[in-house]
């Protein structure tokens, strides 16, 4: 019985032997070196950083307006989100409550 397993494993040595160092030989030397970033890469990379921290349509606009060279920043889009999202805070700002925030808040809307 011994003498069974211990062929056996000593076969199964033999085999994957050959596969192991056939393996070995296939890798790489060393990796490549890397090439510089054409100025569109770079720009779409300085551009990313620059965008950290905006999300959806505000940061769509702001990567347009960058990769395309402007200079003006990106304004944000007159969505009924985002003149939502502006009165609130304005009337957070005025700390108004009740009739007086509902009625700001109807004129700040029909303002925009």
């Amino acid at each position: 019985m011994t003498f069974r397993l211990t062929t056996l494993i000593a076969t199964f040595l033999i085999a994957v032997a050959p596969v192991t160092q056939a393996g070995a030989a296939d890798a790489p030397a060393a990796p490549a070196a890397k090439k510089p970033l054409t100025t569109s890469q770079q720009r779409m990379a300085d551009c990313n950083k620059d965008a950290t921290g905006k999300k959806g349509p505000e940061r769509r606009d702001f990567m347009r307006q960058c990769m395309h060279g402007d200079s003006a920043p990106a304004m944000p889009a007159a969505t009924p989100q985002n003149r939502m999202k502006e009165c609130n805070k304005q009337a957070g700002e005025k700390a108004l409550k009740g009739p007086d925030r509902k009625a700001f808040m109807s004129e700040c809307l029909k303002a925009k």
